[in-house]
């Protein structure tokens, strides 16, 4: 398979939702199933760290600067997939629910709140909309600490009440952590020791992505954040009590986008003909139409984008189970019209949104292998 073929999610049975409910199987957590066969005998607690633009693809490129990681990966390499679109918000709910995007909503970067003029950035929201109601399903967190589970979340301070966190995370015990040591410290302390009640610690480190995003996947500063994954990988395993386990996985992958690549929205008034909103990001662009202008914007964008991208009525992937199910109650998050570019092409919009989005070298959101496909690597405590 090429890395630029399409991959749709592997929803319900091997992808990044089903990681959180398959660890809590094994801890005992009622009502969750080990889909994925961790087959994790003796484990009583468990620590999961997601690597934030680790894609499977992006392993071999990290190898050289992230020893850990490349032998994690030859010792016991296993792919799933993430959902749709491959992006950090929609990623960290589906992990933290155990449901598919269409399920909890929360549906992009960005996505048009249903009947107002307002785009909610997924990473910028606070408490409007209420995170509860805009994102009501429970966590498996709540369910786990229900359970009589001790559980935990280590992350950077200024996500601590932010939506998205309250979204993904709420039920488990916040604990900051500023930099790679704090973050292992956090996540290994979260597991409690040999003979407390059993424990899941999370953690999340979000260096790999930011780094590609500015700079390029293999530059000089991703090399160094892959290098710092390996050191939290090692401080983790170096932790673990006997009767732990860690599990690796990531949010999506990640490739660079040339500037010649790029469909500018703004610039080009063809393209913003008959859209009231535009959404998502640049991989994939949720296209909100004027009344009765669908036809005419998914026409022309259908000819200027070419074989640059998949553009079709949202009726349309939804029916092939991009998001998965898709309660009626989220169907108006999702522009009419939808975009998903293909090889490493982009549609950015430098004035509609925060113009730094438009000046990224690497994105994702899209449904290719590279941007799709992600590690779940499983090691037990050092001896």
């Amino acid at each position: 398979m090429s890395e630029f073929d399409q991959v749709l999610p592997r929803y319900g049975a091997d992808s990044l939702m089903d990681v959180l409910p398959s660890a809590l199987a094994q801890l005992g957590v009622p009502g969750c199933t080990d889909v994925l066969g961790l087959e994790l005998d003796g484990v009583r607690r468990i620590a999961i760290l997601l690597i934030d633009g680790l894609g499977w693809h992006q392993i071999p490129t990290a190898a050289p600067y992230a020893p850990t990681l490349a032998d994690l990966a030859a010792r016991a390499p296993r792919m799933i997939t993430t959902g749709f679109p491959s992006t950090t918000p929609t990623s960290l709910v589906s992990f933290g629910t155990g449901v598919g995007p269409g399920t909890h909503g929360v549906l992009g970067f960005r996505v048009a709140i249903p009947g107002t003029d307002t785009v909610l950035t997924h990473t910028h929201w606070r408490t409007d909309p209420d995170p509860a109601v805009w994102q009501p399903v429970p966590t498996l967190f709540e369910r786990a600490a229900a359970a009589g589970l001790t559980v935990s979340v280590a992350n950077r301070p200024e996500f601590a009440a932010s939506g998205l966190t309250l979204a993904a995370n709420r039920g488990a015990a916040y604990q900051p952590a500023s930099d790679v040591d704090e973050l292992a410290a956090a996540v290994v302390a979260g597991l409690g020791h040999p003979g407390a009640p059993p424990a899941l610690s999370y953690g999340y480190f979000p260096d790999l992505d930011r780094y590609g995003h500015v700079f390029g996947v293999d530059s000089d500063p991703w090399r160094e954040a892959a290098a710092a994954v390996d050191r939290l990988l090692d401080r983790v395993l170096d932790g673990l009590p006997p009767d732990a386990a860690l599990l690796v996985t990531a949010d999506h992958g990640q490739l660079d986008v040339p500037p010649h690549h790029r469909f500018d929205f703004d610039a080009d008034a063809r393209l913003r003909a008959g859209v009231r909103a535009v959404a998502g990001e640049p991989r994939v662009r949720y296209l909100h139409t004027l009344p009765g202008a669908t036809d005419d914007v998914l026409a022309t964008w259908t000819e200027i984008l070419g074989d640059a991208a998949w553009v079709a009525h949202r009726d349309e992937v939804i029916a092939q189970g991009w998001f998965g199910p898709v309660p009626d109650c989220n169907i108006a998050r999702i522009g009419e019209v939808v975009a998903i570019c293909h090889g490493t092409h982009a549609v950015v919009a430098p004035t509609s949104e925060h113009a730094i989005k438009a000046m990224l070298i690497a994105y994702h959101g899209a449904y290719s292998a590279v941007e799709m496909e992600i590690p779940l690597l499983i090691s037990r405590a050092r001896p």
